[in-house]
């Protein structure tokens, strides 16, 4: 199982060769280190710990300071373990580039936006009742169902907290990895507010990867299109009539 830490900047769209649009969600991932490795050996399992997000020295305890103190990291916000994830030594700054390649199915998971307490019409897509004065039922919950034992059974839908849950996304296709600029475009939407801290994994479900998409490079483009215009203007010089000037 391969992964690495990020955080969801947004969302926009990108153009394949083809002219078609692709909605993306931008995740950066640059600064993924290696913050502790386990192996079956000593600790019964393998997986390794990553840290990702700058965080100040004066903001976490003690104990966390001497943990990242040996891996020679700076401290970070978010840590997670991999299990199953080996080939990376303490310490080790960790890429996208190396887990994944564009094509690639992933799991993202993240936290889900908070709603506060909801009712069970925007919670469970309850219908309401009649909207008419005498009807006298709008908005409320409805009927209880059996209440055998004096109790309502578990499982009713009633009103409560929404969202702000662990959330997983599963097969979204990796459109293009830029290490460079440290982020991965993921085709779709991922579980979270924007600036929100996400975990990208392989797809659990292993199911076979799709052809690479090719973007259209803008830089590359603009500088064609200059080219170009600049050979354009040449030709027009040079096929431009010379004026003689007559003597008087």
């Amino acid at each position: 199982m391969k992964g690495i830490l990020g955080r969801k900047a947004g969302m926009t769209q990108v153009f394949n060769k083809d002219g078609h649009l692709i909605p993306v969600t931008v995740i950066t991932t640059k600064g993924n280190v290696v913050t502790q490795v386990k192996t079956s050996e000593t600790d019964g399992y393998d997986s390794i710990q990553l840290s990702y997000g700058e965080q100040k020295e004066n903001k976490i305890v003690k104990a966390k300071r001497g943990h990242f103190a040996k891996a020679k990291s700076a401290p970070k916000r978010f840590t997670k373990e991999i299990r199953n994830m080996t080939g990376f030594e303490l310490g080790a700054e960790v890429k996208a580039s190396e887990l994944f390649k564009s094509g690639q199915l992933v799991d993202v998971t993240g936290t889900s936006k908070g709603k506060g307490f909801a009712g069970v019409i925007k919670r469970h897509n309850a219908q309401r009742g009649p909207m008419s004065h005498g009807s006298q039922f709008h908005r409320q919950i409805g009927s209880m169902s059996d209440v055998e034992g004096n109790k309502i059974q578990k499982g009713k839908n009633m009103p409560g907290q929404m969202g702000s849950v662990k959330r997983t996304t599963q097969n979204l296709v990796v459109i293009d990895i830029n290490d460079e600029e440290g982020y991965i475009l993921i085709k779709g939407s991922v579980p979270g507010p924007n600036k929100s801290f996400v975990i990208v994994k392989e797809s659990i479900k292993g199911i076979p990867a799709k052809i690479a998409v090719e973007l259209v490079n803008y830089k590359l483009e603009e500088k064609a299109q200059a080219k170009t215009k600049a050979a354009l203007v040449k030709e027009t010089k040079k096929e431009a009539p010379t004026e003689e000037v007559k003597g008087e």
